[in-house]
């Protein structure tokens, strides 16, 4: 890489799951990286490949507090994404949300960076319009156990927004739906982990509801893959973007596809939904498509394939709630 071209860039968050997955995006191509993490859900094995690279730095440092460094660019991906831990402490979770907006944004603004905000399909809400478009404004329980985080979440919007307007900040907004892949957290409560955990270890899997609802489901290279392209667009591109994976699969689907990537005999178990749970979730990524000519290109079994590598691998080292 040309001096010219290599960049001072953080990211919050940085050793969680999809963090840990775009730090090494961003090290393998030459730019110094400071990854600032917590720890809440985030964990030093995600990264420890990392630290013997000279362009990679890591940091514990909680958002909620403002940070005072030198970037070109800043990745604000810090908040716990998983309903078991955004639900443990919500006044944490909101917290992380706005003001960690509220920092990071000042940090961009002080230094003139250009910032990325990890938004979520989640600011739809229980969806009524489907598949979800970003001039879609959502159906949203302010008040419901979800609310931490949706809410959490459209608020850091607003801000990044309001930033963009009043003081000319270049800001990217990128609206991920469901990712999954190596290095998800075994407890994370997420489908594709429960999923995945319960098939390895010989239990029934859990299928809420009757197993209609349908989840989109991208693997995390495609994600990662996304979120520099998003990054890089043009200048103005200040606008929410979807990304995602537009091919919907039902919950019993999903099952299926998981026994086959384990090999495992586990049978399927119902029970109740939970609350605000939404019915379906399927991005239109048109806006995606245009402006970046991105899409998914890895196979819900070839993706599902190397994520049960993984968790194998976590359940042989008995990592499976931590």
């Amino acid at each position: 890489m040309k001096e010219l071209d290599r960049k001072r860039i953080l990211v919050t968050g940085g050793a969680g799951f999809l963090g840990s997955h775009l730090c090494e995006r961003l090290v393998d191509a030459g730019h110094d990286v400071l990854c600032v993490d917590n720890f809440f859900t985030g964990t030093r094995e995600n990264v420890a490949h990392l630290l013997p690279r000279a362009n990679f730095e890591l940091m514990r440092h909680d958002v909620t507090f403002p940070l005072y460094v030198e970037v070109d660019e800043i990745y604000n991906l810090a908040c716990p994404a998983s309903p078991v831990h955004y639900q443990y402490d919500p006044v944490r979770t909101t917290k992380t949300s706005v003001h960690g907006a509220i920092n990071m944004l000042g940090l961009a603004k002080r230094v003139r960076a250009k910032i990325f905000q990890a938004s979520t399909s989640e600011v739809y809400g229980d969806a009524r319009v489907h598949p979800q478009k970003e001039d879609y404004w959502g159906h949203v329980n302010p008040i419901g156990p979800r609310s931490c985080y949706d809410e959490g979440k459209r608020c850091a919007e607003t801000l990044f927004a309001d930033y963009h307007r009043q003081y000319g900040l270049e800001i990217r907004i990128a609206r991920i739906f469901n990712t999954y892949g190596p290095r998800m957290h075994p407890a994370d409560g997420r489908v594709v982990s429960n999923f995945m955990v319960q098939a390895l270890s010989g239990e029934p899997l859990t299928v809420y509801g009757d197993g209609s609802q349908t989840r989109s489901l991208c693997y995390v290279d495609d994600m990662i893959d996304a979120f520099i392209r998003l990054m890089d667009a043009p200048d103005g591109t200040c606008h929410p973007v979807n990304l995602g994976n537009p091919h919907e699969v039902t919950m019993l689907e999903l099952a299926g596809h998981v026994l086959r990537a384990t090999d495992s005999s586990s049978e399927i178990t119902f029970r109740p939904l939970p609350i605000d749970d939404p019915w379906h979730r399927q991005p239109d990524i048109s806006a995606a498509r245009a402006l970046m000519s991105w899409e998914p290109t890895t196979t819900l079994d070839a993706g599902l394939r190397k994520t049960a590598m993984h968790f194998r691998e976590r359940l042989v080292s008995g990592v499976t709630s931590s």
